[in-house]
Protein backbone atom coordinates (compact mmCIF):
# COMPACT_ATOMS: atom_id res chain seq x y z
CA UNK A 1 0.00 0.00 0.00
CA UNK A 2 1.16 3.53 -0.71
CA UNK A 3 1.71 6.20 1.92
CA UNK A 4 -1.43 7.99 0.76
CA UNK A 5 -3.48 4.81 1.08
CA UNK A 6 -2.24 4.08 4.60
CA UNK A 7 -2.71 7.69 5.71
CA UNK A 8 -6.39 7.51 4.72
CA UNK A 9 -6.88 4.26 6.66
CA UNK A 10 -5.53 5.42 10.02
CA UNK A 11 -6.41 8.20 12.45
CA UNK A 12 -4.51 11.51 12.36
CA UNK A 13 -3.07 10.56 15.77
CA UNK A 14 -1.74 7.27 14.44
CA UNK A 15 -0.25 8.94 11.37
CA UNK A 16 1.59 11.43 13.58
CA UNK A 17 2.85 8.56 15.74
CA UNK A 18 4.06 6.82 12.57
CA UNK A 19 5.94 9.95 11.49
CA UNK A 20 7.65 10.29 14.87
CA UNK A 21 8.55 6.61 15.03
CA UNK A 22 9.98 6.59 11.49
CA UNK A 23 11.98 9.69 12.40
CA UNK A 24 13.23 7.94 15.54
CA UNK A 25 14.47 4.98 13.50
CA UNK A 26 16.34 7.28 11.14
CA UNK A 27 17.83 9.27 14.02
CA UNK A 28 19.08 6.04 15.63
CA UNK A 29 20.83 5.27 12.33
CA UNK A 30 22.14 8.83 12.06
CA UNK A 31 23.73 8.62 15.50
CA UNK A 32 25.26 5.23 14.70
CA UNK A 33 23.32 3.12 17.22
CA UNK A 34 21.75 0.77 14.66
CA UNK A 35 22.87 -2.81 14.05
CA UNK A 36 22.07 -3.41 10.38
CA UNK A 37 18.38 -4.50 10.33
CA UNK A 38 18.40 -5.75 13.91
CA UNK A 39 17.08 -4.22 17.15
CA UNK A 40 13.78 -2.43 17.36
CA UNK A 41 11.77 0.58 18.42
CA UNK A 42 8.07 0.05 19.08
CA UNK A 43 5.34 2.56 19.84
CA UNK A 44 1.74 2.13 20.91
CA UNK A 45 -0.93 3.28 18.48
CA UNK A 46 -3.12 5.96 20.10
CA UNK A 47 -6.60 4.63 20.79
CA UNK A 48 -8.42 1.96 22.79
CA UNK A 49 -6.94 -1.06 20.99
CA UNK A 50 -3.66 -2.55 22.14
CA UNK A 51 -1.95 -2.12 18.77
CA UNK A 52 1.68 -1.27 18.19
CA UNK A 53 3.97 -0.07 15.42
CA UNK A 54 7.34 -1.71 14.78
CA UNK A 55 9.94 -1.86 12.03
CA UNK A 56 9.47 -3.96 8.90
CA UNK A 57 12.01 -6.77 9.22
CA UNK A 58 14.60 -6.39 6.47
CA UNK A 59 14.61 -2.61 6.08
CA UNK A 60 17.60 -0.58 7.20
CA UNK A 61 16.76 1.97 9.86
CA UNK A 62 17.63 4.91 7.60
CA UNK A 63 15.07 3.68 5.03
CA UNK A 64 12.04 3.40 7.29
CA UNK A 65 9.02 5.58 6.55
CA UNK A 66 5.74 6.28 8.31
CA UNK A 67 3.86 4.07 5.85
CA UNK A 68 6.30 1.14 5.99
CA UNK A 69 5.88 0.53 9.73
CA UNK A 70 4.03 -2.68 10.59
CA UNK A 71 0.99 -2.56 12.90
CA UNK A 72 0.62 -5.56 15.20
CA UNK A 73 -1.31 -6.65 18.27
CA UNK A 74 0.22 -7.64 21.61
CA UNK A 75 0.86 -11.17 20.30
CA UNK A 76 2.78 -9.87 17.28
CA UNK A 77 0.01 -10.62 14.76
CA UNK A 78 -0.33 -8.12 11.92
CA UNK A 79 -3.58 -6.13 12.14
CA UNK A 80 -3.02 -4.24 8.88
CA UNK A 81 -1.78 -5.67 5.60
CA UNK A 82 1.96 -5.37 5.08
CA UNK A 83 4.40 -7.07 2.73
CA UNK A 84 6.88 -7.23 5.61
CA UNK A 85 7.14 -9.48 8.64
CA UNK A 86 8.51 -8.48 12.02
CA UNK A 87 11.44 -9.89 13.97
CA UNK A 88 9.97 -12.33 16.54
CA UNK A 89 12.93 -11.91 18.90
CA UNK A 90 12.40 -8.17 18.95
CA UNK A 91 8.74 -8.31 19.73
CA UNK A 92 9.25 -10.78 22.59
CA UNK A 93 11.02 -8.04 24.52
CA UNK A 94 8.75 -5.23 23.43
CA UNK A 95 5.43 -7.01 23.93
CA UNK A 96 6.43 -7.99 27.47
CA UNK A 97 7.06 -4.38 28.43
CA UNK A 98 4.10 -2.89 26.57
CA UNK A 99 1.82 -5.47 28.14
CA UNK A 100 3.05 -4.85 31.67
CA UNK A 101 3.29 -1.06 31.76
CA UNK A 102 0.59 1.34 30.65
CA UNK A 103 3.10 4.18 30.47
CA UNK A 104 5.35 2.20 28.10
CA UNK A 105 4.15 4.03 25.01
CA UNK A 106 7.57 3.65 23.38
CA UNK A 107 10.24 0.99 23.90
CA UNK A 108 13.62 1.63 22.25
CA UNK A 109 16.27 -1.11 22.11
CA UNK A 110 19.75 -0.88 20.54
CA UNK A 111 22.97 -2.89 20.29
CA UNK A 112 25.26 0.16 20.28
CA UNK A 113 28.97 -0.68 20.53
CA UNK A 114 29.57 1.37 23.68
CA UNK A 115 26.35 0.11 25.27
CA UNK A 116 27.22 -3.54 24.69
CA UNK A 117 30.75 -2.92 25.97
CA UNK A 118 29.48 -1.51 29.27
CA UNK A 119 26.77 -4.19 29.50
CA UNK A 120 29.61 -6.73 29.66
CA UNK A 121 31.19 -4.96 32.63
CA UNK A 122 30.29 -6.39 36.02
CA UNK A 123 29.68 -2.99 37.64
CA UNK A 124 27.58 -1.71 34.73
CA UNK A 125 27.11 2.04 34.42
CA UNK A 126 29.45 4.01 36.68
CA UNK A 127 28.74 7.53 38.06
CA UNK A 128 31.39 9.26 35.99
CA UNK A 129 29.55 11.93 34.00
CA UNK A 130 26.65 14.33 34.18
CA UNK A 131 24.87 12.15 31.62
CA UNK A 132 25.26 9.10 33.86
CA UNK A 133 23.44 10.62 36.83
CA UNK A 134 20.16 10.71 34.91
CA UNK A 135 20.62 7.10 33.81
CA UNK A 136 21.58 5.88 37.28
CA UNK A 137 18.56 7.53 38.87
CA UNK A 138 16.26 5.14 36.95
CA UNK A 139 18.38 2.15 35.88
CA UNK A 140 17.71 -1.60 36.04
CA UNK A 141 19.61 -4.67 34.80
CA UNK A 142 18.53 -7.93 33.16
CA UNK A 143 20.85 -10.94 32.85
CA UNK A 144 21.50 -12.43 29.43
CA UNK A 145 19.42 -15.52 28.59
CA UNK A 146 20.29 -15.90 24.91
CA UNK A 147 18.39 -14.54 21.91
CA UNK A 148 15.03 -13.34 23.23
CA UNK A 149 12.69 -15.88 21.62
CA UNK A 150 11.10 -17.58 24.63
CA UNK A 151 7.92 -16.33 26.27
CA UNK A 152 9.08 -17.65 29.63
CA UNK A 153 11.70 -14.89 29.77
CA UNK A 154 9.03 -12.19 29.73
CA UNK A 155 8.12 -12.28 33.46
CA UNK A 156 11.79 -11.98 34.44
CA UNK A 157 12.31 -9.10 32.01
CA UNK A 158 9.28 -7.26 33.38
CA UNK A 159 10.33 -7.97 36.98
CA UNK A 160 13.85 -6.67 36.42
CA UNK A 161 12.70 -3.52 34.64
CA UNK A 162 10.11 -2.63 37.29
CA UNK A 163 9.17 1.04 37.01
CA UNK A 164 12.53 2.18 35.61
CA UNK A 165 13.14 4.08 32.38
CA UNK A 166 16.55 2.56 31.56
CA UNK A 167 17.31 -1.15 31.26
CA UNK A 168 20.78 -2.57 30.63
CA UNK A 169 20.51 -6.00 29.03
CA UNK A 170 23.67 -7.74 30.21
CA UNK A 171 26.02 -8.78 27.36
CA UNK A 172 23.36 -7.57 24.94
CA UNK A 173 22.58 -3.86 24.80
CA UNK A 174 20.50 -0.93 25.99
CA UNK A 175 16.76 -0.32 26.30
CA UNK A 176 14.71 2.73 27.24
CA UNK A 177 11.03 3.07 28.09
CA UNK A 178 9.01 6.29 28.00
CA UNK A 179 5.51 7.64 27.57
CA UNK A 180 6.53 9.35 24.31
CA UNK A 181 8.81 8.50 21.40
CA UNK A 182 10.60 11.78 21.96
CA UNK A 183 11.55 10.97 25.55
CA UNK A 184 12.56 7.39 24.71
CA UNK A 185 15.04 8.82 22.19
CA UNK A 186 16.34 11.41 24.65
CA UNK A 187 16.83 8.69 27.27
CA UNK A 188 18.78 6.59 24.78
CA UNK A 189 20.95 9.57 23.90
CA UNK A 190 21.88 9.90 27.58
CA UNK A 191 22.33 6.13 27.99
CA UNK A 192 24.67 5.74 25.03
CA UNK A 193 26.58 8.92 25.92
CA UNK A 194 27.13 7.62 29.47
CA UNK A 195 28.53 4.37 28.09
CA UNK A 196 30.74 6.10 25.54
CA UNK A 197 32.19 8.46 28.16
CA UNK A 198 32.76 5.55 30.55
CA UNK A 199 34.64 3.46 27.97
CA UNK A 200 36.81 6.44 27.01
CA UNK A 201 37.48 7.42 30.62
CA UNK A 202 38.52 3.86 31.46
CA UNK A 203 40.80 3.69 28.43
CA UNK A 204 42.73 6.71 29.72
CA UNK A 205 44.22 4.58 32.48
CA UNK A 206 44.07 7.22 35.22
CA UNK A 207 42.15 7.29 38.48
CA UNK A 208 38.44 8.00 37.93
CA UNK A 209 36.34 10.41 40.02
CA UNK A 210 32.88 9.15 40.99
CA UNK A 211 29.88 11.43 41.46
CA UNK A 212 28.38 11.46 44.96
CA UNK A 213 25.21 9.32 45.37
CA UNK A 214 23.24 12.28 46.79
CA UNK A 215 23.59 14.10 43.47
CA UNK A 216 22.21 11.08 41.63
CA UNK A 217 19.17 10.98 43.94
CA UNK A 218 18.06 14.43 42.75
CA UNK A 219 18.99 13.99 39.07
CA UNK A 220 15.50 13.48 37.64
CA UNK A 221 14.09 16.49 39.51
CA UNK A 222 16.96 18.60 38.17
CA UNK A 223 16.33 17.38 34.64
CA UNK A 224 12.62 18.20 34.80
CA UNK A 225 13.39 21.72 36.00
CA UNK A 226 15.87 22.41 33.22
CA UNK A 227 14.35 20.56 30.25
CA UNK A 228 10.59 20.38 30.95
CA UNK A 229 9.96 16.77 31.94
CA UNK A 230 12.47 14.37 30.37
CA UNK A 231 13.55 16.82 27.68
CA UNK A 232 12.67 14.79 24.61
CA UNK A 233 9.86 17.08 23.52
CA UNK A 234 12.11 20.11 23.84
CA UNK A 235 14.91 18.62 21.73
CA UNK A 236 12.67 16.86 19.20
CA UNK A 237 11.85 19.77 16.84
CA UNK A 238 15.56 20.46 16.41
CA UNK A 239 16.26 16.78 15.79
CA UNK A 240 13.58 16.71 13.08
CA UNK A 241 15.06 19.80 11.44
CA UNK A 242 18.44 18.07 11.43
CA UNK A 243 16.90 14.94 9.93
CA UNK A 244 15.12 17.01 7.26
CA UNK A 245 18.52 18.35 6.21
CA UNK A 246 20.39 15.05 6.02
CA UNK A 247 17.80 12.29 5.48
CA UNK A 248 14.32 13.56 4.58
CA UNK A 249 11.44 11.34 3.50
CA UNK A 250 10.57 9.65 6.80
CA UNK A 251 7.08 11.22 6.80
CA UNK A 252 6.04 9.45 3.58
Amino acid sequence: MTATTIKTQVSPQEWQQRINLAACYRLVALYGWDDLIFTHISARVPGPEHHFLINPYGMMFDEITASSLVKVDLQGNKVMDSEYDINPAGFTIHSAIHGARENAQCVLHVHSINGVAVSAQKQGVLPLSQQSIFVLSSLAYHDYEGVALRDDEKPRLVRDLGDKNFLMLRNHGLLTVADTIQDAFLYMYLFEASCMIQVRAQSGGGDLISIHPKIIETAMAQAAQVTRQAGGGLAWPGLLRKLDRVNPGYAS
